[in-house]
């Protein structure tokens, strides 16, 4: 090895590319999980779904699933409720809507013609 190499971090370089690719993706990923459920779902319960899919984009960081709930909400794509719970503070229930649905679906084929496009760029 040449002494007088310097040395390439690449780590702050990665992370700052997972952080900004995470935020595109994250509201993508709650409206598919919260589309494809038969029923509400806490956030607690979303999380653990996303940590059982093997979701790296959101695992270990369930408060920032929050926010992002909450604008999913606001623009009318999903509905919420609270319950109260014995085991703890009340719990809000999260639902796609009819509008939901749509986006998704709509956001889904983005993803895939997004996603065409990148690994073509890739593979050169």
């Amino acid at each position: 090895m040449d002494s007088g190499a310097v040395p390439i971090d690449i780590e702050p370089h990665l992370r700052k590319f997972q952080k900004e690719l995470a935020a595109g993706s994250v509201a993508l990923v709650l409206l598919a999980v919260l589309g494809r459920s038969d029923r509400p779902l806490y956030g607690y319960e979303i999380a653990k779904r996303l940590e059982r899919d093997g979701e790296a984009l959101v695992a270990g960081k369930q408060s920032a699933l929050y926010p992002v709930l909450r604008n999913l909400h606001a623009a009318g794509l999903l509905d919420s409720h609270v319950e109260p719970s014995v085991a703890g503070p009340p719990r809000r229930y999260y639902q796609a809507t009819a509008l939901g649905r749509a986006v998704l679906a709509e956001w889904t084929g983005a993803w895939h013609a997004t996603r065409a496009f990148v690994d073509q760029a890739l593979a050169g």
